[in-house]
């Protein structure tokens, strides 16, 4: 036999066989949720390791009494934060009991008196409280900043001895307050937003975890956006099921915008409504609903939520961008400079372009350690490498890398400094390195369309445009107000998959097409055996530029098969233009 020294937590669910009488589907699925929220992640930070479970308790061994305890404590702080609004019958508590004694180690379990009396100590506890044995108190006593209640020796069962008990003492004090307001637009603050719990407006319970779920994977998506400051689950649930003002909401947060929507089932339907407001003018920013089939209702959340945070992300970075261009420039912080650069980086215009090189250089002057500005400029700097617009092409090129370099070293969490980094790496023709950088942004942030939409561009040039048909498709999806680029992507990803009609059809949503845009229609007409408009756009394409050749633009076009740049090369021949 193995003995060793160890702290041993067991928790045991109050009133668990009631709860399951009453609502065993939610009562499970509050459960599991408390588990991956709560329980699981507190064990993890206290270097924990889960023992055995039932179906409503665990055992759990720690190096340490201090570990074991601060895990107890921190377990039922938060559990009380959520049983805040939560009706008295349906609350969920446990009971914990923690113990420091000699156990017995046979593979993956644990036995011995040690066990047994933490498994008592946890039936002496209070529903929502700690109990702890003397050895575990004497250890404890100067270390952390508890009260200890004696509880005086107690019998226990099967243990031939009474023992002293100590009940941790968890007030008010210790539940987490709160979080502290977030700065408001002007006073430092990134834009900060609060999404309220949807409402079950059914009457049905289902629809009641439904809803509830899908305000916390909205919550949970939003909070990867490194733009937005996002108040959390357990503060915002306060307001479930309440009659709320959204101004007196936002003042309590701290924040701009309070996102606030609906559930209804209606037959074999649910309809989900979503709306952004402003709170400073109460203003209805964006409202959108959802109408689906009930067959897959937690596939149907996913696809809900993806399509709510990319439209909704966007949306608040519309309605901040609004309040930037109102404001004295002497005013902005560095946020909204770098807002400011990355709108005009997006038009894609020389003038622009020289605009948001300043306004992400004001941003970096407030800000020298922002990495998500440095992203940018590298981003903004590459963009006038790339369409020439630059006096000295070496020069920006190695500004574009510094940049980029300092970014990574500041934050390799970014979502953007990888996507930008992977856009950078496809133009040189680097696909190792864009790969990598490309599934590191979209581990990071899988919402942002302009990462999603890279994917699709990702796999065209790496000779998978089927499949980047559709991550471009579901990027549109994501955003229906995405910037009219998407339609380029999708074009050349249809003109690679040899699919010539929905190239030209994609080709057509462009506004304003430029020489490319004519060369690619062009080499798409031949293919389809369309002379006339083939030559229509070789037209204009020497019109746009009377130095083009086929040979110069391939080079612009970072294919990794051979086969598909000769594909290429031969359509545009057909078309006529020049070698």
């Amino acid at each position: 036999m193995q003995r060793r020294l160890m702290a041993i937590l067991a928790a045991d669910m109050v009133g668990y066989s009631r709860l399951m009488e009453l609502d065993e589907a939610g009562t499970l699925a509050r459960l599991k949720t408390h588990r991956l929220e709560l329980i699981d992640p507190a064990i993890a930070k206290t270097h924990g390791r889960i023992v055995k479970t039932t179906g409503d308790g665990m055992l759990v061994e720690f190096a340490s009494a201090t570990d074991a305890v601060e895990c107890a404590v921190e377990i039922q702080r938060r559990m009380a934060r959520r049983n805040s609004d939560v009706d008295a019958e349906r609350q969920i508590r446990f009971r914990i009991g923690v113990n420091l004694g000699d156990i017995i180690v046979e593979e993956d379990d644990v036995l011995g008196d040690g066990v047994n009396i933490a498994a008592r100590l946890q039936v002496l506890a209070e529903p929502g409280g700690i109990a702890v044995s003397q050895a575990v108190r004497d250890e404890l006593a100067h270390k952390l900043d508890l009260t200890f209640e004696d509880q005086g020796e107690q019998p226990m069962k099967n243990i031939s001895r009474p023992l002293r008990v100590f009940h941790i003492a968890l007030d008010e004090t210790l539940v987490p307050p709160l979080p502290l307001p977030a700065p408001l637009a002007g006073d430092g603050g990134a834009t900060s937003i609060a999404v309220l719990p949807f409402a079950n407006m059914s009457g049905d319970p289902d629809q009641e975890f439904f809803a509830d779920g899908l305000t916390e994977d909205i919550i949970t998506a939003l909070s990867r956006f490194h733009d937005l400051l996002v108040i959390s689950r357990n503060s915002t649930f306060v307001y479930k099921g309440k009659a709320v003002n959204v101004q007196e909401v936002a003042k309590a947060f701290g924040v701009q915008y309070v996102v606030e929507g609906s559930v209804r089932k209606i037959a074999n339907r649910v309809r989900i409504t979503v709306q952004l407001i402003d709170a400073r003018t109460d203003r209805h920013v964006w409202a959108e609903r959802y109408d689906r089939e009930l067959t897959d209702i937690f596939a149907m959340q996913d696809e809900v939520t993806a399509s709510i945070v990319a439209t909704l992300s966007g949306r608040v970075e519309a309605a901040a961008t609004e309040r930037v261009q109102r404001s004295p420039t002497s005013n902005m912080r560095a946020y909204e400079y770098l807002l400011a650069a990355k709108v005009l980086h997006h038009r894609s215009t020389l003038d622009a372009n020289t605009e948001a090189q300043k306004m992400v250089e004001k941003a970096l002057a407030l800000d020298p350690n922002y990495a998500h500005a440095h992203a940018w400029r590298g981003c903004i700097v590459g963009q006038s490498w790339m369409y020439n617009w630059c006096p000295d092409r070496e020069t920006a090129w190695n500004t574009v890398v510094a940049e980029l370099g300092t970014a990574l070293n500041l934050d390799d969490n970014d979502s953007d400094v990888h996507r930008i980094l992977a856009a950078i790496s496809l133009n040189r023709g680097e696909h190792e390195a864009a790969r990598y950088h490309q599934e590191r942004a979209l581990g990071l942030n899988p919402n942002n369309d302009l990462i999603v939409v890279q994917q699709g561009e990702y796999l065209t040039w790496a000779g998978k445009p089927e499949e980047g048909i559709d991550w471009i498709r579901k990027a549109m999806r994501l955003n229906p107000h995405h910037p009219e680029r998407f339609w380029n992507h999708l074009g050349r990803a249809y003109f690679a998959a040899r699919q010539y009609a929905e190239a030209i059809e994609a080709f057509r949503h462009i506004s304003k097409p430029d020489q490319f845009h004519h060369a690619f229609l062009a080499a798409a007409a031949a293919m389809t055996g369309d002379p006339a408009s083939a030559e229509l756009h070789r037209r204009q394409t020497l019109a746009l530029n009377q130095n083009f050749t086929v040979a110069a633009y391939l080079a612009t076009l970072p294919y990794k098969r051979p086969e598909d740049a000769e594909h290429h090369r031969e359509a545009l021949i057909r078309a006529g233009l020049p070698q």
